[in-house]
């Protein structure tokens, strides 16, 4: 089994980072070459801009990530972890559950990542039951004002 807190949770991608941290990571990668950086330079800002509570940030973040996931086989676990956490704050919570199911199908007994899916799962069942909630009134509203026309008209 997977040892639990060996990676962060959900919560921990909330913390952002100051934005002189997050210069120190960009610097690092720039220093070593950009695109041509260490895998593990790339990946800490990659991570360091998914905690950032900027969308171009964390958007930045995943496509760093998702381009880590495709070099980098010995990193595609790790990948997938934080890519679920990027898509999930981005509100992108289909492909996060795509993501924590590929992770979840090659570690079916990590407690974190069957957790972290669990959590994808409820904020789309959540988003679902909100949908509904918000059509549904704006249906009723629509027969309400058609009734009121239809009065209004056979009077």
């Amino acid at each position: 089994m997977t040892k639990i807190g060996f990676l962060p949770t959900l919560e921990d991608a909330n913390g952002s980072l100051s934005r002189e941290q997050l210069d120190i990571l960009r610097q690092q990668v720039l220093s070593e070459g950009g695109d041509e950086a260490s895998v593990q330079s790339r990946f800490n800002y990659a991570w360091g801009l998914i905690k950032s509570s900027e969308r171009d940030d964390q958007r930045l973040g995943v496509k760093i990530l998702t381009d880590i996931y495709k070099e980098s086989s010995m990193r595609r676990r790790e990948c997938l972890y934080y890519l679920t956490i990027g898509c999930y704050k981005l509100g992108e919570y289909s492909t996060a559950k795509r993501y924590s199911d590929a992770l979840c199908s090659h570690e079916p007994h990590n407690l974190q990542a069957r957790t972290l899916r669990n959590m994808v799962e409820n904020k789309i069942q959540n988003e679902s039951i909100k949908g509904i909630v918000i059509a549904s009134g704006v249906v009723a509203a629509a027969a309400t004002v058609a009734g009121i026309l239809f009065r209004s008209k056979r009077k």
